[in-house]
């Protein structure tokens, strides 16, 4: 590869793959010990609310800070980023915990980097290396996030419906939700359920709308919450608002499904032009490796691909900027 040795080769390739079983052998220990940490939270909890069943305390409803490992708590705290991340894993349907999720970005970050640098013995592209592989989990994740997102918006007109059918049913709003847990699919399904069962175990049903609404970001969620709450303190056709709200989203569904139609062209062209200089730059290498090699051999040559790969990122985002039109 690249003109490179076997006795190159081999080293870089057997430190990534120390690095990645040692960060997979990390994980497993870190599973282990939060598994068993939960069980004994688990029953401390049970056996203080059964001392106190007049429920002082913090309950048996968990918030974020119980989610986090101890070691991360402090730090969680004051570094708003943490409870980001974890509330993309939860987002994006995920039950990884931030503790692996962590573990993994930086295994991967070392793994990459390190291999890289034995490679090829230059800190700025084991720099990069290391800088993509940490960030590749969350540009995974943020991914499933945004594919979880559309088909819960997909899906979010038929829950609207069935939920306004069980209010005219004549069935209270909560168990209009637990049919629509019952029923839909997921993604709808599953938070719909949790919203219902927050509500059953003692939260407020207030704020179990609001944290539905703050898990999925998502206008047309927050539409529906808002409406829901202020039906339950001013009154009013619930059922008909819901209906017209379905009509709302689908319209809006429609509107940007055309416009994801009207911009494929922008969309294919951008992968085009991010995907040619490679593909030409591998056919003049299988053609004639000695005159694509003085870029990776040459100072300027390195200075010239590097510009090049940070310019291409720069296109390929600017374009994916330009047809992402939100409605």
């Amino acid at each position: 590869m690249f003109g490179l040795p076997a006795t190159t080769l081999v080293p870089a390739l057997l430190v990534f793959l120390a690095v990645a079983f040692g960060t997979i052998s990390l994980t497993l220990v870190i599973d282990i010990f939060q598994e068993r940490r939960r069980r004994q939270e688990a029953l401390r909890q049970l056996r203080d609310f059964t001392n106190n069943p007049q429920g002082e305390g913090p309950g048996l409803m968990r918030g974020l800070e119980g989610q986090l490992p101890d070691w991360l708590a402090p730090i969680a705290a004051r570094v708003p980023a943490f409870e980001d991340a974890q509330l993309m894993l939860e987002q994006a349907g995920s039950t990884m915990s931030l503790a692996r999720f962590l573990t993994i970005s930086v295994g991967l970050s070392l793994a990459l980097g390190l291999g890289l640098l034995v490679l090829t013995l230059q800190w700025i592209p084991a720099a990069l290396a290391a800088a993509f592989g940490a960030a590749l989990p969350w540009i995974i994740f943020r991914r499933k996030r945004s594919r979880r997102f559309y088909k819960f918006e997909e899906q979010l007109p038929d829950a609207i419906d069935m939920l306004g059918r069980a209010i005219r049913a004549g069935h209270p709003l909560s168990s209009g939700l637990k049919m629509v847990a019952d029923e839909a699919q997921e993604p709808v399904a599953g938070e719909f359920r949790r919203t219902h069962e927050e509500h059953r175990f003692g939260l407020a049903f207030e704020d179990a709308m609001l944290a539905m609404a703050d898990r999925v970001k998502i206008v047309d969620v927050r539409i529906l919450v808002t409406a829901i709450l202020i039906q339950r303190e001013v009154g009013g056709n619930l059922a008909e608002v819901l209906d017209n709200l379905a009509s709302v989203i689908r319209a809006r569904f429609t509107i940007r499904r055309q416009l994801r139609v009207y911009t494929a062209q922008g969309r294919f062209s951008g992968y085009v032009l991010a995907v040619l200089p490679i593909a030409v730059g591998a056919a003049v290498y299988s053609l004639n490796p000695p005159y694509i090699m003085l870029l990776f051999t040459d100072p300027l040559g390195k200075l010239l691909v590097l510009t090049a790969v940070v310019f291409q990122l720069i296109g390929f985002l600017w374009i994916r900027k330009i047809v992402n039109i939100e409605i």
